[in-house]
């Protein structure tokens, strides 16, 4: 039994017989001078559709015919395909109508799949017929091919326009926004195209038809897969939407291949070139849940989808919930934690200031220490003593071996008031102290004048007599003291 990723390339070739068209693109790199020319069952020639910018270049060989660049359309698999398409669409099928056998083996499934896969094939007509539809309408409007980027906006234009030299007669208005349509109507006044023979005209408005077509087979596959993605992964597609659970699918190689892939490794699974993306990212980050955050938060809402798609792929191939309510609860959490993500940071909480308290509050030390204080303050005599005048000397007093600076009490008008002590500010002694205090001056009553000497016995005792016996015997040693001279 083969594998679904051969099913998948075997369904992408247009006949049985036709190679796959990345061996055709092979073919082109080894020799650009050759061209890849396919045989289908019913005998056409068809030329590979490759995307490259080669196919249709006025300087390599005009085309005349829009068919020759494009076959895709009118390829037996891609109408098979349609018409598949549209006889699934009559059925109103569930997840509940699937078998118990895995999904892959699912018809339905299997064109699915096929069919999301042919829109990157489409994608690359819609170029080709583009460029066809540039180079045979550039002598007629060369200008407006860097006006309009957009292939299908460029081929709605060119069929509007068509030969008509005055703009202000084409209604451009519903096909393009108002303010290019102001650009292309005053750039088509200063153009210098010439208008296209009705030959040239025809071409050109047939592969405008192609493109039309190509974008409506286009739109009809995409709404076919987004229609019945709610039956293959509804969970899944309650979490990242149809479309993109669609995607993942397809790259992944189906449903059982997905559940096999870690998270990471999910959040950068993609079929984008590296060369118009950014890095490590994948369809996750072109969804439209991530597109409606901030730029600055989509890396972290990636990841956070990418975890909750494992759980609901793996949820979807076991088929545990086939109404789609875990993806549903899983899609709540991703909203809330998106909400949580973009609050802003709490404001910083102001603390009101205490109630005014117009009572008496206790202060450190309180009066008494504050009169100690004042006791002990410095005068005005000592503050002038402190100061000195800028470029005079100040007058000094000795003191011994040392001397001592006024500073400006010399200069002062008038008298220093000295401080008042305040008798309030004095700290008073205990009672008990100060009574001895009072005393001491006094004499006790047992004191006497008389004194027991073994001479005479009782005599008494004059005060000063010691004094005078000093006084006499110091006048007889220093009495005529002077300088000493000493010879040599």
């Amino acid at each position: 039994m083969s594998s679904l990723a051969d099913e998948l390339a075997a369904d992408l070739d247009f006949s049985d017989e036709q190679s796959v068209h990345s061996d055709d693109d092979r073919q082109n790199e080894q020799s650009q001078d050759q061209d890849a020319m396919d045989i289908n069952e019913d005998g056409e020639a068809t030329k590979d559709t490759d995307r490259s910018t080669n196919d249709a270049s006025p300087s390599s060989g005009h085309q005349d015919n829009v068919h020759k660049v494009t076959k895709f359309l009118q390829s037996k698999q891609t109408k098979d395909i349609l018409e598949r398409i549209e006889h699934f669409k009559s059925r109103d099928r569930t997840a509940t109508d699937l078998n118990n056998a895995p999904t892959e083996e699912d018809e339905e499934y299997q064109l699915i799949v096929n069919a999301n896969s042919m829109t990157a094939d489409i994608d690359g007509e819609i170029q080709a017929v583009h460029k066809f539809i540039r180079d045979h309408y550039a002598p007629r409007f060369p200008e407006l091919e860097s006006l309009i980027l957009n292939p299908m906006d460029y081929a709605r234009t060119v069929k509007a326009i068509g030969n008509e030299k005055d703009l202000t007669k084409v209604d451009l208005r519903s096909i393009l926004p108002s303010a290019t349509v102001m650009v292309v109507t005053v750039t088509a006044t200063t153009s210098n195209g010439k208008e296209l023979s009705p030959e040239e005209w025809k071409v050109t408005e047939e592969a405008c038809d192609v493109a039309f077509e190509l974008d409506n087979a286009k739109r009809t596959i995409i709404n076919y897969v987004e229609s019945r993605m709610t039956m293959i992964a509804p969970n899944l597609s309650n979490v990242v939407g149809s479309s993109t659970a669609a995607k993942l699918l397809t790259a992944a190689g189906g449903l059982s291949a997905f559940c096999k892939i870690p998270a990471c490794n999910i959040e950068t699974n993609t079929g984008f070139s590296r060369a118009s993306m950014e890095r490590n990212t994948g369809y996750i980050i072109s969804s439209p849940l991530v597109l409606s955050v901030p730029a600055d938060l989509r890396r972290k809402v990636t990841k956070i989808i990418a975890a909750k798609c494992a759980l609901s792929a793996r949820i979807d191939a076991s088929q545990s919930s086939p109404s789609g309510e875990a993806g549903q609860k899983f899609r709540n959490d991703i909203d809330q934690k998106i909400e949580k993500l973009q609050e802003p940071p709490p404001t910083k909480v102001i603390k009101a200031l205490p109630v005014p308290d117009e009572g008496p509050k206790k202060r450190r030390g309180g009066k008494r220490v504050r009169r100690q204080k004042e006791a002990y303050a410095m005068t005005e005599l000592r503050a002038a003593r402190n100061r000195m005048a800028f470029g005079e000397a100040e007058e000094e007093v000795e003191y011994g071996d040392e001397t001592e600076g006024l500073g400006m009490t010399t200069k002062q008008v008038g008298k220093i008031r000295a401080s008042i002590a305040d008798p309030r500010n004095k700290v008073k002694a205990p009672k008990q102290q100060q009574r001895s205090l009072n005393t001491a001056g006094t004499t006790s009553g047992l004191a006497s004048s008389l004194a027991f000497t073994p001479v005479q016995g009782i005599e008494l005792v004059d005060p000063t007599a010691a004094a005078e016996r000093v006084k006499k015997a110091n006048e007889k040693y220093f009495g005529d003291g002077a300088f000493s001279i000493v010879r040599k």
